[in-house]
């Protein structure tokens, strides 16, 4: 349904032709995003159980050839010369199915790392050690750029080494999307880190410009903070207050969520009450100084955010330690809780529109969520470079069904998700009744059971028809009589 939905079986019929021995490409293809988005794992685990065990089979008309393990993998090698046009597809269907508009992009960077060595992998690898998003830096990693929309709805994705920095991959992402989707007024919506002084400078000066809203360092704040402390709040929505600060071509926005406040708050306390508590247990225990020093980096390991706010000396001689809080440090991060520091050159924007654009980038970490939990992105078992990308194109693929069934699910049964939905689903078992015939042959009736009540009424209010029962087939008996010679 989500396949034919997002046309994606006309679309692959077209690229993935049938081989010269009668293999439908595109039939592999959707069993592997079929199983990548409801019950995510290795290419040998659908192989020899899960393709088994699902109907995949007969919904495809097809057999056991589609689960090949050959076939899984060569189906991977197909797959990425076709990336660009089922950008361009994709772009087409969200405004067909969900009139979705691109005048918002959100961008953002995730990583996945690899259980290997790093010294072993061949030169020229895109898995490299960089900064670790996973708390992983000592495994080799790539990097995953995402554009979405505010809706969540994915329009192109990239593969860079793990040693990319965030700053040097915007300005191939902007070229990127101009030259696909054309040049048009939109506005890019970025986390701090990602765009440079040079990047921003060239799109502030593009023709037509190229808007941006990209959230600033806290050093920025630091410089700004004098003046920004005159400036008068401004009520943009409940709960939500704002200080505007104009310089050359570019707007500050300083906001205020009360909400964000009182989380960051809670997270600050608990994780320095946990700190505190633990810093009491240490300078009681009777180790050696090394030992204290290893667990002291353990517990600064595990409560980052609390430890700057803390002061810690070991005696060299004695080992005794000693702790305090920094109370100065303390007022500073009491003050920037729930605050933010945006920067747009969007100038005329009404200050409530920017800071729901900033808070829309939720967006695009909630893919990256799905991307590594409901997807299963993780572990890659593949070796090469390409094969690795494939599998990340499948569960690209895999999402893009996830968000489809995501946004259908909104206005027909608000607070269920994708993924309880699929769960409903599975309820739903598919049998073959074997009946012997007197001629010593079988009737082979292919059944599936009745949805429970409530995925019935799921089924009628996303107005879904279930198909008619198999027709019976008959088939020689399995046991013959032994032949006589």
């Amino acid at each position: 349904m989500l396949w034919r939905e997002l046309r994606l079986d006309r679309f692959w019929a077209e690229r993935l032709p049938r081989s010269r021995k009668g293999t439908r490409w595109d039939h592999v293809l959707q069993v592997l995003v079929s199983y990548r988005l409801i019950a995510p794992g290795s290419e040998w685990r659908l192989h020899r159980q899960w393709f088994l065990d699902s109907a995949m089979a007969d919904l495809l008309g097809s057999d056991f050839g589609l689960a090949e393990a050959h076939k899984l993998y060569a189906c991977h090698d197909l797959l990425l010369a076709h990336k660009q046009a089922l950008f361009s597809h994709l772009t087409e269907r969200w405004r067909d199915l969900f009139n979705a508009s691109f005048d918002v992009l959100l961008y953002d960077l995730t990583s996945t790392y690899f259980e290997v060595n790093a010294s072993e992998l061949p030169e020229g690898s895109k898995r490299r050690h960089g900064y670790s998003r996973d708390k992983r830096p000592d495994c080799p990693q790539v990097v995953i750029a995402l554009v979405v929309t505010p809706d969540g709805l994915p329009l192109a994705y990239e593969v860079l080494p793990g040693n990319t920095a965030d700053c040097k991959t915007l300005r191939d992402f902007l070229t990127r999307i101009e030259s696909q989707y054309g040049k048009a007024r939109r506005v890019w919506v970025m986390d701090r880190g990602v765009p440079t002084e040079e990047v921003l400078a060239e799109m502030r000066a593009s023709d037509p410009p190229v808007s941006y809203l990209v959230g600033t360092p806290k050093g920025r704040l630091t410089r700004l903070e004098k003046q920004l402390v005159d400036k008068p709040w401004k009520m943009v929505r409940e709960g939500v207050e704002v200080k505007l600060l104009a310089q050359d071509d570019e707007l500050y926005v300083f906001a205020q969520s009360a909400d964000r406040v009182s989380k960051e708050r809670a997270m600050r306390r608990r994780q320095l009450k946990w700190l505190w508590a633990r810093l009491k247990k240490l300078a009681e225990m009777e180790v050696s100084r090394e030992e204290r020093l290893m667990k002291l980096g353990a517990a600064r390991s595990k409560a980052p955010s609390a430890w700057r706010l803390v002061e810690t000396q070991v005696d060299k001689k004695t080992g005794a330690l000693t702790y305090s809080l920094d109370r100065d440090k303390l007022r500073t991060v009491r003050r920037r809780e729930g605050r933010y520091l945006l920067r747009t050159n969007l100038t005329d924007d009404d200050p409530a529109k920017l800071w729901q654009y900033y808070i829309q980038l939720v967006a695009v970490e909630e893919a990256f969520r799905n991307l590594k939990g409901d997807l299963a992105i993780r572990p890659v078992f593949h070796q090469s470079d390409n094969r690795i990308e494939a599998h990340i194109f499948v569960a690209f693929l895999a999402y893009c069904l996830q968000i489809t069934l995501t946004r259908w699910l909104q206005g027909l049964a608000p607070g269920l998700t994708a993924r309880t939905a699929l769960a409903k689903f599975a309820a739903v078992q598919m049998i073959d009744v074997h009946l012997p015939t007197t001629d010593g042959r079988e009737i082979i009736l292919t059944r599936y059971t009745e949805p429970e009540p409530e995925l019935r009424l799921l089924v009628d209010r996303m107005k879904l028809a279930l198909p008619p029962q198999p027709p019976p087939k008959i088939a020689a008996n399995a046991l013959t009589a032994p032949s006589v010679l």
